[in-house]
């Protein structure tokens, strides 16, 4: 597919690395890594409480 000269390039935020030395970033650095580690603290959650879902229905199907 031919690559269009007009669009702006597609960037990939920076990885966040846990434990990695802050003192580098930027207040709005540090403002986007907090939006990104939320996000991902939700995503998580959210896929913890739809397993949590699964295995009451599975523990309430065997106990019977």
């Amino acid at each position: 597919m031919p690559q269009d000269d007009n669009l702006p390039p597609q960037t990939m935020p920076t990885p966040v690395v846990v434990g990695e030395d802050l003192s580098r970033l930027s207040v709005d650095e540090l403002g986007a890594r907090v939006i990104l580690l939320q996000g991902e603290i939700d995503r998580t959650e959210a896929e913890r409480s739809a397993r949590g879902g699964v295995l009451a229905a599975a523990d309430a199907l065997f106990r019977k």
